[in-house]
């Protein structure tokens, strides 16, 4: 019997330490998962909240067509004489010579719209054919250039068509048909139209 409390004194403070040792291990475990936690929490990066700047993609440069022009020539009348002047046609740099030189007679023979230029091609004139080749600049006009006016307008006008049809060729040749006959003299008082001709010629035998 006596034994028995002993065992029991004995077991007791046994049982209360053991107690209290697992005690001591569950919170030294339970500090060591909190201190992971926290420092997992500290290692990690959190995910940002800040809106990345918009980057803009560059605007690409816009296509610039490139373009050929053709000069048309009016007159320009003065106290003591005419002037020749030219306004610039530009136009697509695809369209080739030739066609270039016939919008720059279409506009021509439209007349102008500049008040203080005017024109001595008779009103009705037509551009019937124009080409180009080696030799130089052929053009066909229609009757209507030959009819009405003295020796400054037809001289005026055989400026107009010779400059306009060597503007883009300054020194190249120009052949003048009229309803496909060649102009050999031109108005009432026969300018003699020596085929073909130049600026340089022109200059030489004509005075505006």
């Amino acid at each position: 019997m006596q034994n028995n409390k002993q065992n029991r004194r004995f077991s007791l403070p046994l049982v209360a330490g053991i107690t209290a040792t697992i005690l001591a291990l569950g919170g030294g475990a339970a500090w060591w998962a909190k201190y992971s936690l926290d420092a997992n929490r500290e290692v990690t990066p959190k995910p940002s909240t800040v809106t990345p700047p918009v980057v803009e993609k560059p605007t690409p440069p816009q296509s610039v067509t490139e373009q050929r022009q053709v000069e048309i020539c009016w007159l320009n009348p003065t106290a003591d004489k005419i002037e020749l002047v030219t306004k610039t046609v530009k136009v697509q740099k695809s369209v080739q010579a030739d066609e270039l030189l016939k919008i720059a007679f279409e506009n021509l023979l439209s007349g102008t719209e500049e008040e203080a230029y005017t024109t001595a091609i008779p009103t009705g004139t037509k551009l019937i054919d124009l080409n180009l080749d080696k030799e130089g600049v052929h053009v066909n006009l229609s009757q209507q250039f030959v009819s009405g006016g003295g020796s400054a307008s037809m001289t005026g006008r055989l400026a107009q068509v010779l400059y306009t049809a060597t503007s883009l060729d300054p020194d190249a040749q120009v052949w003048i048909n009229v309803d496909g006959t060649p102009l050999n003299n031109l108005g009432g008082e026969g300018l003699i139209i020596n085929q073909p001709m130049t600026r340089s010629d022109f200059n030489n035998n004509f005075t505006l």
